[in-house]
This record gives C-alpha cells, sequence and structure tokens, in this order.
C-alpha cells in the first residue's frame, strides 16, 4: 500500500493528506456531534478518500445537494434551530466534509483550508483542556502544511518540506500570538457552556429530583482545586456549600419559596468562631453562579470580575453565572452557629410537606412520636433516633437503585432500603418534618484529595454531595448528614463508590498498582498549571502586567496603546526584514552568475540569464571544453530543480567554482 501511495498522482496524494487533517480537526468533536452527523461526515471524508485513490471523477453537483438537504433537515430535527452553537457547529463539521466532495481547483482547497480553521477554533466552544489545546496545535500544523504544500505547484515536493515550513510559520508566529494573548481587551468569555445537562450523574444542579434516576454514573472531572494556606481543615469539617433545598412539591426540591413576607423570612444571623482556616480556589466553568465555599464563610470571597452575596441560607452567589474558570480567595470558620435561636415566624417553611405524598412516612413519624420518651422529645433526641435507624435498619448506600415511584420516601425507609446520598438525605429531612422539626437540604462537595505533586486540594464531581441542616432550638440550624449512618466511610475517610475500571486501567493497576494513580497526579498537576496561567488569564491579570510595565493606573486605552505600538514594532521589523532580505543574494544565483561570467571570460558568447544547462551546451561546442565543468553545470541544475539536499552541496560547488577551469589547455 505505502508503494502504491508513494505512486499516486500529486493530486490524490495532497487530497488523502488533506482529509486525514480534517478528520483529526472533527475527530475531538464526535462526542458532542449527533450521530447523525458523525457517521456523514465520516463516510463523505471516506467515499472522497476512495475517489482520490482510484483517480475517479467526482460526483455531480445534484449529489451534493441532496446531501446538503438531509444534513440541513438532519440539523434542524436535532436543535430545531440552524443557529446556536450546537447547531451551528454541527452544520459546519457537514459543511467541510461535502466541500471536499467539490474540490476541482485550489480555490476549493483554499475553502475548504478556512472552513479547518474554523471548525478548529470551534473545539474550544466546547473544552479549552490542556489536552484539547495539544490536539488542535496538530490540527493547526497539519492545516498549515497543506496550506503551503498547495502554493507548491511546481513538481513534486515532498509533505515533508511543507511540513517544515510551516513549523517555521507557526514558530515565527508564536510571539506574535502571544503578544496577542496577553495584550488584546479581554471582554465576556468567548466559549459559551451548554445547560444543565448533569441528569444521571454525580454533579450539582439547581434542583434535585429524588428516585427518577435509575443508576448514577460517576463523573470523575475536576470541578475545583483548592490551595489551603496553612494546615488543613479536619476531614469531618470538609463541607463545600452548595444550594440550599427547602421547597418540596413531591418529586423535587427546589430553593426556598416562602410565602412569608420579606420582613418575617429567617436571616443568616452568622457568628463564627475557633480557628479561620484561608484558601483560594480555582473553580471549573458550571454556568452557574454559585462559590463553593467552606462552612461557614462570612467575608465575601475575593473574586476580580464579580461581586459576591451571600443569601439567608448561607450560600455564596456571584452577580453573573461562572461562565469560565475562575480564581478566589475565602476565609472558613468550621466552627459556626447561624440561624434565630428561637421559634420564628419563617420557621415554618421549614416544615411544609406535601400533601397526598408518603403516607407511610407521616405513619412513622408518629408511631416515633408514640414511643416512650419522644412524646416531647427535642430536636436532638429526634436526630439521634432517626440516625440510629439509618445505622441499624439494614439500609445501604448505592449508586443502582433503581427508580423509585411516586411516594419516594416511603419506598426508601420500607421497600428497597437503598440509594445514594440524595434518597437518603431527602428522605430524612421529610421525616424530620414529619416530626416537627424545621429541616432542609445543602447540596454541595463533600471530601476531596490532595495532589501529591502539586500540594492542591482537588474536589471531583464524583464528591458531589447532599446533607440535612434541622433546626434546634438555642442552637440554630445544625448540619446533620443521614449518609454518613449509612456509609460512614463516604464522609468520614473519604471513601468513595468508584465504577469499573476500564481494561486498560486494570492492566496498568496490575502491572504497578501505583503507578496509574501517579501517572494521573501528574497530570492534573500540569493541567492546574495549564489553568492557572493560561485559561485564568483575566482582565485583572492584564492590568497587572501594564502596572509591572510601568503604568501606575492602566485602563484600556493603555492596554490599547501597548498593543497597537506592538503591532506597528512588528510590521517594521517585518519590513525590515523583507529588505534587507531582498539585498541578499541568492547563493545558487551567485554561483550562476560568478559561472556566467567566467565562462564569458573564455570568449564564448554567453547570454544574459543563460540557464545553467544552456551553459553547459554552450560549452561542449568548444572541443576544449572541461568535461568536470560541463558535469559541474548540470549538478548546480539538480541542485536547484532536483531533489539533491542543496544545504551542503550547494557550499561544495560554490567552492569547487573557484578553482573551476571551463577549458582544458
Amino acid at each position: 500500500m505505502l508503494q502504491r501511495l508513494n505512486h499516486l498522482p500529486r493530486d490524490a496524494r495532497d487530497t488523502l493528506f488533506l482529509l486525514g487533517v480534517i478528520a483529526w480537526v472533527i475527530l475531538p468533536q464526535i462526542d458532542r456531534l449527533p450521530l447523525w452527523c458523525s457517521l456523514m461526515a465520516g463516510a463523505v471524508l471516506l467515499w472522497r478518500g476512495v475517489l482520490a485513490w482510484g483517480s475517479r471523477p467526482l460526483p455531480s453537483r445534484w449529489w451534493l445537494l441532496a446531501l446538503l438537504a438531509l444534513a440541513t433537515a438532519g440539523t434542524w430535527m436535532s436543535y430545531r434551530t440552524l443557529l446556536g452553537r450546537d447547531a451551528g457547529v454541527t452544520f459546519i463539521v457537514v459543511l467541510l466534509a461535502l466541500k471536499t466532495l467539490e474540490m476541482r481547483a485550489r480555490r476549493d482547497a483554499f475553502v475548504i483550508f478556512f472552513l479547518g480553521f474554523f471548525t478548529m477554533l470551534s473545539n474550544f466552544f466546547f473544552s479549552q483542556s490542556l489536552l484539547t489545546a495539544a490536539a488542535m496545535v496538530v490540527a493547526l500544523l497539519g492545516l498549515l502544511t497543506a496550506l503551503v504544500n498547495s502554493h507548491m505547484p511546481v513538481g513534486r515536493p515532498p509533505l515533508m518540506q511543507a511540513a517544515r515550513t510551516a513549523a517555521w510559520m507557526a514558530l515565527a508566529g508564536a510571539p506574535i500570538m502571544a503578544a496577542l494573548f496577553m495584550l488584546f481587551p479581554r471582554i465576556a468569555p468567548l466559549w459559551g457552556l451548554p445547560g444543565d445537562a448533569m441528569s444521571g450523574r454525580s454533579g450539582l444542579s439547581g434542583q434535585m429530583q429524588v428516585g427518577t434516576i435509575a443508576s448514577l454514573a460517576l463523573d470523575d472531572s475536576i470541578a475545583m482545586r483548592i490551595r489551603f494556606e496553612g494546615a488543613l481543615p479536619p476531614q469531618r469539617d470538609m463541607y463545600f456549600r452548595g444550594p440550599v433545598f427547602s421547597s418540596f412539591d413531591g418529586k423535587e426540591w427546589r430553593p426556598l419559596r416562602s410565602a412569608f413576607p420579606q420582613r418575617l423570612q429567617l436571616q443568616p444571623d452568622l457568628a463564627v468562631q475557633g480557628p479561620a482556616y484561608s484558601y483560594q480556589v480555582t473553580l471549573a466553568a458550571n454556568n452557574r453562579p454559585w462559590l463553593m465555599v467552606l462552612d461557614a464563610t462570612p467575608q465575601a470571597p475575593e473574586i476580580r470580575g464579580y461581586s459576591a452575596s451571600m443569601g439567608p441560607d448561607l450560600q455564596w452567589q456571584a452577580n453573573q453565572p461562572i461562565a469560565d474558570l475562575v480564581r478566589y480567595r475565602a476565609t472558613s470558620y468550621p466552627e459556626y452557629r447561624h440561624g434565630p435561636d428561637r421559634l420564628a415566624v419563617g420557621l415554618q417553611d421549614y416544615l411544609d410537606l406535601p400533601p397526598g405524598f408518603n403516607p407511610r412516612t407521616l405513619q412513622l413519624a408518629a408511631d416515633l412520636r408514640r414511643q416512650p420518651g419522644l412524646a416531647t422529645a427535642g430536636a436532638q433526641t429526634l436526630v439521634d433516633t432517626v440516625m440510629d435507624k439509618l445505622r441499624t435498619g439494614g439500609y445501604e448506600y448505592t449508586l443502582e437503585p433503581g427508580v423509585y415511584g411516586t411516594h419516594t420516601a416511603d419506598e426508601f425507609w420500607f421497600d428497597r432500603k437503598a440509594g445514594f446520598c440524595e434518597h437518603i438525605a431527602s428522605s430524612f429531612v421529610l421525616l424530620m418534618r414529619a416530626l416537627d422539626v424545621p429541616a432542609r437540604i445543602v447540596t454541595g462537595y463533600q471530601g476531596g484529595q490532595v495532589n501529591n505533586v502539586d500540594s492542591f486540594w482537588t474536589v471531583r464531581q464524583s464528591d458531589a454531595h447532599a446533607w440535612a441542616e434541622v433546626w434546634m432550638a438555642g442552637r440554630g440550624w445544625v448540619r446533620v448528614d443521614p449518609t454518613s449512618a449509612v456509609s460512614p466511610g463516604r464522609t468520614g475517610t473519604f471513601q468513595r463508590l468508584t465504577p469499573q475500571p476500564g481494561v486498560l486501567a486494570q492492566a496498568l493497576n496490575a502491572v504497578s498498582p501505583g503507578f496509574t494513580l501517579n501517572l494521573r497526579a501528574l497530570w492534573e498537576a500540569t493541567n492546574n498549571r495549564w489553568n492557572q496561567w493560561v485559561l485564568n488569564y483575566s482582565q485583572a491579570k492584564q492590568m497587572d502586567l501594564l502596572r509591572s510595565l510601568g503604568f501606575s493606573a492602566p485602563d484600556w486605552q493603555d492596554l490599547s496603546t501597548v498593543l497597537i505600538g506592538l503591532i506597528v514594532a512588528a510590521s517594521l521589523s517585518g519590513a525590515g526584514w523583507n529588505w534587507w532580505n531582498r539585498l541578499r543574494r541568492d547563493p545558487w544565483l551567485q554561483a550562476l552568475e560568478t559561472a556566467r561570467q567566467q565562462i564569458k571570460a573564455t570568449g564564448l558568447p554567453v547570454a544574459p540569464g543563460c540557464t545553467p544547462r544552456a551553459l553547459a551546451l554552450l560549452l561542449q561546442t568548444d572541443p576544449r571544453a572541461n568535461p568536470l565543468a560541463v558535469q559541474w553545470l548540470l549538478q548546480l541544475e539538480a541542485l536547484r530543480y532536483g531533489k539533491t539536499d542543496a544545504a551542503g552541496a550547494l557550499r561544495t560547488a560554490r567552492l569547487q567554482l573557484r578553482t573551476m577551469r571551463w577549458l582544458s589547455p
């Protein structure tokens, strides 16, 4: 096959290379594109490759119109629109593939090149990770190689020659790209994020549906990375607070919808004590305004470009969704008290139960109240009783509890006795409310793991957790984690339910159990550096850069001045280089001109612009011609138009020219 490839016409060879580059550009998006789009693009590229391999004619335009209509219909059926990010990327991928079927001239090839560059850019709409960036650098070099190769119309230049030129172009352009990255004004995030699509996966959401997911897939992606300044807080206090849910309609938990006027609703009344822990959080984009901090954080996190506010439930939120990687600093106090000390009107919101749901749970609460010592027991005694029931009642923490029915709490307490944290927390809160104890659900992250490479604390989406808070007289809101009664390792020693590893991971673990973990830690530390220095390069950092350059109070005008100055300096440098390069003589042309002058000095009629072969033929008309001189002229021609390595051979030829004798004595 390799021999057949080497003997293909140049057009076919170049087409096959370009098709391979296009496939590489599209490959990272396969898991985000509709199945029909991936299949159509792959089939079209394969079809075009077969046509190029067999030097067959391209299909008629009727085929293209039919496929275009099919792609348009498929995009509309998938998204109900042809506009927007997802529909636009799907459509551009199909158009890129279809355009290869009408690549008849260089103009068509140039259209494909620029469509390829745009499709390459669209990969960053979905992911800006270090792995994506590395893959797109390879794609960029591939497209540049194809572009350079298309400007070499003569002969059959090797692709490696075009690749070297493309690499030098990219290297020469790297300083300009770096300057633009550092100084181009940072505006609202270019990369859009999809809506909440976490159904069936671990992670946080703006509401919590109980019992609709049969199995939970662990999402092992990183939610945030934390660098503590000093000692770590105790593991039992590693609760990062997120959305708080207090309204339940029988199926879904949502944030509080109070029926009371604002002046009667509860306030945070936060009081902290004990040791403080300061830390810096690098939070992944989630398209939500939540700022994840340890319980409890009295002061607003320091986050540039955003303003933060705390709600009455202690949840910190930014003034706009987190649509990009952000960093912020916070100080938290694990020892705290919040909420009213005594009964207040607003507490009634946390006793509401939807009518007609979970009758057996209500009966369970009535039966508990009739037990000796519980009729008038306080909230702490009731909490201890329910927690003891969870510990001794045969309940199980699992990722595959099955789909629950209408009465989710009834099924958990009496039938299934299995669930993940949201089933346990929801059932616990409903039972506490039935016992006339105000309660609510808190979601967030619990736990994490330290990365031994860079000492950052890593919190993953699989660390997402749900727990409860109950109100107790004289103490306010108190955290109660019912999952810890069912599975103590989930919250105590940070044991996690993990999915079955893949075949490759199993093989690596069999060879070296710690190798996979160490490799993963190294990769995450490297990716964290990418996040810190590249993705998190913000407007504030641009202004800090200007301050380091001597600007006392930098603004956008100063930033524009520096950027324009660099552009002008780069343009003048390029013009100077071009002028200097024009003054330089091509070494090959210089050698040819020297040969012309020397042969002309022998008396032969040398015409201006005479080529090496013409000089050789002219020299052979004289019977005194030196055969070595004729051979030298033909070698000089080969250095220009042949496949000879011209770098070293040209230096040798110029040395021979110094002692060349054109005519024999």
